[in-house]
């Protein structure tokens, strides 16, 4: 066996293997979204044996062949993969090798039962603001309206983002995926939020490894809004802004054992910004570590706002060097209520 047709198969062996474990673990996870973080209700796994995955990878699609732009060759990789057949499919790119994308879409939804996105080498945003500016585009990498998307492999997304710290621009973005999982993933130097998640619902995130210098303003390292039952785990953190930020329109959110700092902590908001309507419940946040950050934990509010944060919990919050371990900004059109765990255990500064 060649040395790429046994790289397929460890990449097929990879993947059934992770579909294998999904079916042991989705149930916990997600077993108290019903009633929020403390609930049990499990629901029915969406992942199960089957037919093993289609691999398609980009180098035979053409890229990394010219060292260049290679946005057409992942997009024309991705349809095959996403439209290839009924049984599962793995869009690969593989380790060792650079890629230059410029910024992209990969949409839904997909005619394959389940899409594995294994990203094992690195992909590069390119330099030039222009090439945002001239399209109007504030998104690098974004999936779209895809089922099933599982998202991991080692890899590393540098956003090159030095030249975006004073404008607004999201490095990977999930947007309307229901059944995502992203894992196991380095992501750096984001133009400004690293990772955005949006309209989801049933959301895996765990060991990212998201790092941008303390000074670069508004990198928010993990961005959830108006998503469903999202669980955040083991990750480690460290940038300009909100390690974790959860805003408007999100509920059932679970965050435990997350590295944190430098940054402005682990935020609820902001909410309510120009007068505007905002909610956000079932928050469970536990068995986080806080160093040298701005902030702890915080639920943070515009005056003039109107909404309510209801039902989070914030406990083992562990902190060290934090200016401002623990600050409530809100207004009283806002309904602030805390779980009944809402005691921070082992907190110290």
């Amino acid at each position: 066996m060649g040395p790429r047709k046994l790289l397929l198969a460890s990449v097929v062996a990879m993947s059934f293997f992770l579909y294998m474990l999904h079916l042991a673990s989705s149930e916990e996870v997600f077993a108290d979204s019903a009633d929020g973080p403390t609930a049990e209700n499990p629901g029915e796994p969406w992942l199960s044996p089957g037919p093993q995955p289609w691999v398609v990878d980009v180098d035979d699609y053409g890229a990394a062949a010219a060292n260049g732009d290679d946005t057409e060759a992942f997009l024309e990789a991705w349809r095959d993969a996403c439209n290839s057949s009924e049984n599962p499919s793995t869009f690969l790119v593989p380790e060792g090798k650079t890629y230059q994308l410029m910024p992209v879409s990969f949409h839904g939804p997909c005619r394959a039962a389940s899409n594995t996105a294994m990203i094992r080498g690195t992909l590069e945003a390119p330099s030039n603001r222009s090439v945002w500016l001239d399209r109007g585009l504030q998104e690098w990498i974004t999936f779209e309206g895809v089922d099933r998307l599982h998202v991991l492999g080692g890899g590393t997304l540098n956003g090159n983002g030095q030249q975006w710290w004073n404008n607004s621009c999201k490095a990977l973005y999930f947007r309307r995926c229901t059944h995502l999982i992203v894992e196991d993933l380095e992501v750096r130097d984001s133009m400004q939020m690293h990772v955005a998640i949006a309209y989801s619902w049933n959301v895996l995130v765990s060991k990212l490894f998201i790092t941008a210098p303390g000074w670069s303003p508004n990198t928010d390292g993990i961005h959830v809004s108006n998503s469903k039952e999202v669980a955040i785990s083991d990750c480690a953190i460290s940038t300009g802004d909100d390690c974790i930020a959860i805003v408007t329109g999100s509920m059932f959110v679970r965050i435990t054992g997350i590295s944190c700092g430098p940054g402005h902590g682990i935020s609820i908001g902001s909410l309510g910004a120009n007068n505007s309507w905002a909610h956000v419940s079932d928050v469970l946040v536990e068995k986080a570590t806080l160093l040298g950050t701005t902030n702890g934990v915080r639920i943070k509010t515009w005056q003039g706002g109107h909404g309510y944060a209801e039902r989070i919990t914030f406990q083992d919050i562990t902190m060290h060097n934090v200016t401002n371990p623990v600050p409530l900004r809100c207004v009283s059109a806002y309904a602030i209520r805390t779980g009944s765990g809402n005691g921070l255990g082992d907190v110290t500064k």
